[in-house]
């Protein structure tokens, strides 16, 4: 027997804090408010899902002991089974993927996170020289960082996001599930900093933690008004830095980034060639979907010293709706 319970009626934070396997970035996400968790009196775990069409679209692996990981896996794709639906699971790390891939799935790699440790860091050096002078412009613009909590900028921040989401054009979507959120039963948890010119906001950076063994924290929603001064976003990320390395932080991750980072030697034995050739085209032709392209180059600004790469389960076979219904239960469309 399985059971599906709603977020709140399990600890979930605690599962992802407990297992090694949710050393996954992007693990945290599984907190968001849409997101449900399967539970199984099987196994010790719980798995974050949304519903989307005829699939269970899974954030990551099982977040679960070792010795529970392919019972509680069994055990989920046995309720999706039972409902008549198919599993789909994204931001699968190296050794979800592996697992997956001996249940019958059919894994690829969909793209990378990225990372920076935060010990070495240093905006030193003419590599950096574009990127300093971008943070000096925006702070000699009157750019004031602070950090401070969501609910106390809860009208600045949504002013923030109004203005961002429209200047996106009038079919553009705010995304959901692999990206954080503001609010929620995880707000306590996240950090943010604040960007103001002459006292009026101007940008934000929300912060995400990241447990394991690279445990720190994960850069997420960032968000600006538009035609304001460059090097913002820059500058709030850079103080937030500064601020972690005076706390010891280990690491700061950029998180999951379709398309990107793809390396043939990276693929998992079985892997689906057309798929293969898909994410390649998409990161070269695929701004439509999702700009790849602009968020690799943000990141690799800060020259990221971890490359992850991060892959995409289907069961059975490769399916371009299951990719379809990926993107769905984000809210692209």
């Amino acid at each position: 027997m399985t059971t599906t319970v709603s977020r709140t009626e399990i600890p979930v934070l605690e599962q992802i804090r407990a297992h090694t396997q949710a050393e996954n970035a992007s693990a945290f996400l599984a907190l968001n408010a849409r997101t449900e968790t399967f539970t199984s009196p099987l196994a010790d775990g719980a798995i974050a899902y949304r519903r989307a069409g005829g699939y269970l679209v899974q954030l990551g692996g099982a977040f679960a002991p070792e010795a529970d990981y392919a019972k509680l896996l069994a055990a989920f794709l046995a309720h999706a089974k039972a409902e008549g639906l198919k599993v789909v699971a994204v931001q699968l790390q190296r050794h979800d993927a592996e697992i997956y891939a001996r249940h019958g799935f059919t894994v690829n790699q969909i793209g990378a996170s990225w990372a920076v440790s935060l010990p070495e860091f240093s905006l030193c050096g003419t590599k950096f020289m574009q990127l300093r002078n971008k943070i000096s412009r925006a702070f000699r613009n009157g750019l004031v960082v602070d950090e401070v909590t969501a609910a106390d900028h809860a009208d600045a921040v949504a002013d923030i996001d109004r203005q961002w989401l429209g200047s996106k054009g009038e079919d553009a979507h705010q995304l959901e599930f692999l990206v954080g959120e503001i609010g929620g039963d995880g707000q306590p948890y996240r950090r943010m900093f604040l960007g103001t010119i002459e006292g009026a906001p101007v940008g934000y950076i929300s912060y995400s933690p990241v447990y394991g063994a690279r445990h720190g924290w994960m850069h997420d929603l960032s968000r600006r008004i538009p035609h304001e001064s460059p090097g913002i976003m820059e500058a709030i990320n850079s103080t937030a830095i500064e601020t972690f390395r005076g706390e010891g932080v280990p690491w700061l991750h950029f998180g999951f980034t379709p398309f990107t980072g793809l390396d043939s030697a990276q693929e998992i034995p079985g892997h689906n060639l057309g798929f293969q050739w898909l994410m390649h085209a998409l990161f070269a032709q695929g701004a439509d979907l999702y700009p790849a392209q602009s968020q690799l180059a943000y990141k690799q600004k800060w020259a990221p010293s971890l490359v992850i790469p991060e892959y995409i389960g289907f069961q059975d076979r490769a399916s371009l709706a299951g990719f379809a219904h990926v993107f769905r239960a984000c809210g692209a469309f």
